[in-house]
């Protein structure tokens, strides 16, 4: 048997081969949502490695695993193992997140490469509310209001200019004022949007057309009477709603709803495990409507609500695109797994 090797691609790397470009990711995305649509694809719950309990998170820390199998014209198996530190960022001066993908053959199960997945990991979390935008947010929306300005922010808000070209304002609220500072020069001179700083997650959130909370609130940060009319929420984090808010929504759509239900930290699962909320009332999981089962946006008034828990399967198809396009450019690094089996 001969040499086997893998491929490794660093952040640099995945950035070169496309990982930033939201057009790109967003389009990955409509595709897996139509596989997950057609039950083909394999999705493991998420591991949850804490020191803890689920409170602990938001202090000390997780690790999460997450593997998955993309089937159609992805076929490809895999793993993202992605941390997440609280304490990073202004203690060690490290990046909150960092992950990890490997890809395997789904036909020999061996490795074909092991990426840095921080950057794909960042990008399609905001692609998938970009996604949900596409088909339920009103075309014309103008202003977006944002609570929370670090990482993840930037890429929701990439998404929504790429899938809301007319989106030409932004209201955002971070509990440090400083952090929203920063977020608002940086965004507004990459993406060529008004992005202004407000005094509080109301005024971020009245009278805005798109509301996207992407936070690590232990409580929430959103209440019913600051929605207007017609609007699009998508709830990114935790326990970022208020149960009112879920009761106000016209409908509701959801990535996965048994996910949502695992994971059990995100308002709609709260409500369920109260019995405060039923499967019944979720109006459909994002993959119905891109595949035109249901219609999503029906008129200018609803107020929609969308719920991601992120999937594995949204990391593995950006991740196989990226490992594509870098065997056609030739970047990355070889690494031999082996010269020769010791067992076979």
């Amino acid at each position: 048997m001969s040499k086997y090797e893998f491929l490794y691609l660093s952040q640099s790397d995945v950035v070169a081969c496309g990982a930033l470009v939201m057009d790109d990711v967003i389009k990955d995305l409509e595709y897996v949502f139509t596989l997950h649509h057609a039950n083909d694809y394999i999705l493991p719950s998420k591991v949850v490695l804490r020191w803890g309990d689920a409170e602990s998170e938001g202090t000390r820390g997780r690790i999460n695993a997450m593997p998955g199998y993309v089937g159609g014209g992805v076929d490809i198996a895999g793993i993202k193992w992605i941390g997440s530190a609280p304490k990073n960022p202004h203690e060690y001066r490290l990046p909150r997140a960092s992950a990890l993908i490997v890809l395997n053959d789904p036909e020999t199960m061996l490795p074909l490469a092991v990426m840095d997945g921080t950057v794909i990991s960042a990008m399609r979390t905001g692609g998938v509310t970009g996604t949900a935008a596409k088909y339920l947010a009103r075309r014309d929306s103008k202003v977006a209001g944002m609570i929370g300005a670090g990482t993840q922010n930037r890429t929701q808000l990439m998404a929504l200019k790429a899938a809301l070209p007319q989106l030409s304002k932004v209201k955002v609220y971070d509990l440090s004022l400083e952090r929203a500072e920063s977020f608002a020069a940086e965004v507004s001179e990459t993406l060529n949007v008004e992005v202004i700083p407000v005094s509080s997650g109301e005024r971020a959130v009245v009278g805005a057309d798109v509301v996207v909370t992407a936070t690590t609130a232990k409580e929430p940060v959103i209440k019913a009477e600051w929605i207007s009319e017609g609007c699009f929420y998508s709830h990114v984090g935790g326990y970022e709603a208020e149960f009112s808010v879920i009761e106000k929504a016209d409908k509701i759509v959801v990535d996965d709803w048994e996910e949502i239900k695992h994971r059990g930290v995100q308002t709609l699962a709260l409500m369920h495990a109260e019995k405060q909320f039923h499967t019944e009332n979720i109006y459909a999981e994002l993959g119905e409507i891109v595949v035109g089962h249901k219609k999503g946006r029906e008129n200018a008034q609803e107020f929609i609500y969308f719920n991601s828990v992120g999937m594995a399967i949204d990391d593995l198809v950006v991740a196989k695109r990226i490992y594509e396009n870098a065997k056609q450019k030739g970047v990355g690094t070889p690494l031999t797994l082996w010269d020769k089996p010791v067992f076979v």
